[in-house]
């Protein structure tokens, strides 16, 4: 029997992670871009995890750019956020702030509100967006290595419109950090286009573009609300879907709690492993590689549960 495997993302710590409101991404929905003058500092906000990290690695060994993440290492994704009084004395201060987009930040419209000069960067400007069956975008973009580099380099254009000074180095930065990401997208195709188990059934809306970029086949979907148990009712169906497809692999995200994974796997014998969508970390240097680094676990967490 072709084996399925279910990634379960029970209990978000402190955030939802799915689209509230479906707006669109664009530059021009956001704040301005006005140039700034090549002898000031450039202070640079980044919204979440993800962006920080696309962020430290264009602006390397860039003199006079400094860069903040607003949100705490455990936020997790953005859409139930609530704006603290830190966050926008942060953003007061700043010069740019680098957002995902696509409908992720939903409180940017309140930020814009109150500051509205402030630039605004998305990353996930242009880039294709999943919709689900309700009508909402699906913001995850960045859990594709395809679209990380079209991620990437939107901030790398946006940003030198906005610091021409030092555009040059952004784009090389850029460059050089696509360069990483594709050779690893190359290596995971070598590594898992030959997959013979290719069925995933997800209960969190974080790997779509993943599937998408490797022909992972959602075979269905178990619509979850962020940050809540699943009822006994709920608990006892993907039970049984987990029984009836033969599935022996649960997948729980580091980002959640893995108790009701858990409690599938004692009651169907399913071994239980995590994949990582990257959404949360240390906001520090060290942690330039923290994508790539993930990206490269989740390959080999895949060989091992579907191979």
């Amino acid at each position: 029997m072709k084996m399925a495997v279910v990634v379960i993302s029970a209990i978000l710590l402190l955030s939802g992670c799915g689209d509230a409101g479906g707006r669109d991404a664009g530059k021009g929905d956001a704040g301005g871009t006005a140039t700034r003058d090549s002898g000031d500092g450039l202070s640079i906000v980044t919204s979440f995890f993800p962006v920080y990290v696309s962020v430290i690695n264009i602006t390397r060994d860039v003199s006079g750019v400094t860069v903040t993440n607003m949100t705490e290492p455990q936020t997790g994704c953005l859409h139930d956020y609530t704006l603290r009084p830190g966050d926008l004395k942060l953003l007061e201060k700043a010069d740019v702030f680098v957002i995902n987009g696509a409908g992720m930040e939903a409180f940017l419209d309140d930020v814009l509100k109150q500051l509205p000069d402030l630039s605004v960067i998305e990353a996930a400007d242009d880039i294709p967006v999943i919709i689900d069956e309700n009508g909402e975008v699906n913001p995850h973009v960045w859990v594709s290595l395809t679209n990380a580099a079209a991620y990437v380099q939107n901030i790398a254009d946006q940003l030198s419109e906005i610091d021409e000074a030092n555009a040059e180095q952004y784009r090389k930065n850029a460059a050089s950090y696509i360069q990483k990401i594709e050779a690893l997208r190359e290596e995971m195709h070598r590594e898992l286009d030959d997959l013979e188990n290719r069925d995933i059934i997800t209960f969190h809306e974080a790997f779509p573009y993943f599937a998408q970029e490797f022909d992972l086949n959602i075979a269905a979907v178990v619509e979850r609300e962020p940050g809540t148990e699943p009822t006994p009712k709920e608990l006892a169906s993907i039970i049984d879907t987990v029984k009836q497809t033969g599935i022996k692999a649960l997948f729980a995200e580091p980002q959640y709690s893995s108790k009701a994974a858990e409690t599938i796997a004692a009651e169907t014998g399913a071994e239980l492993y995590t994949l990582d969508p990257v959404v949360t970390g240390e906001s520090v240097p060290e942690a330039a590689d923290a994508y790539l680094d993930a990206m490269r676990r989740n390959m080999e967490t895949l060989k091992k549960a579907l191979g």
